[in-house]
C-alpha cells in the first residue's frame, strides 16, 4: 500500500529531476566540474576532491566521463529510495578505491 501511493507521484517527480538536470546541464551530459559547481563542492582541500571525483566515477555507469539523465536518475533513487543493501553495496563500492572487492587498511584509513 505504501509503495504504491508514490506510484502516480513518480511522472511528476521525473518531471521534476529532468527540468532541474536539464536546466543545470543543458548538454544532457554533466561533466565532472558541473557535478562539482551543481553541489556547490568546488575549491575543496585535494582529498576531498578525490572522493568527489570517486562519487562522480561511480555514478558514471557507463565510464564515458559524463553523468547523463539516466545515471543521475539511478543516483537519486539510489540516495532517496534505495534498500540499505543496495546503498551498502555503493558504501562499499565507493571505498574500495583501488576496485579489488577488498576495502584494504589504507583504504580503512581514509574512511577514518
Amino acid at each position: 500500500m505504501g509503495s504504491q501511493e508514490s506510484l502516480p507521484d513518480a511522472p511528476a517527480q521525473m518531471h521534476h529531476y529532468y527540468s532541474k538536470f536539464m536546466r543545470e546541464c543543458p548538454s544532457g551530459l554533466l561533466s565532472l566540474h558541473e557535478f562539482k559547481k551543481l553541489l556547490d563542492l568546488q575549491g575543496l582541500d585535494p582529498q576531498g576532491d578525490l572522493y568527489i571525483k570517486r562519487v562522480f566515477d561511480i555514478f558514471d555507469l557507463n565510464q564515458d566521463g559524463f553523468i547523463d539523465f539516466l545515471e543521475f536518475i539511478a543516483a537519486i533513487n539510489l540516495v532517496i529510495r534505495g534498500k540499505i543493501d543496495q546503498k551498502l553495496k555503493w558504501y562499499f563500492k565507493l571505498y574500495d578505491a583501488d576496485g579489488n572487492g577488498c576495502i584494504d587498511k589504507k583504504e580503512l584509513l581514509s574512511i577514518f
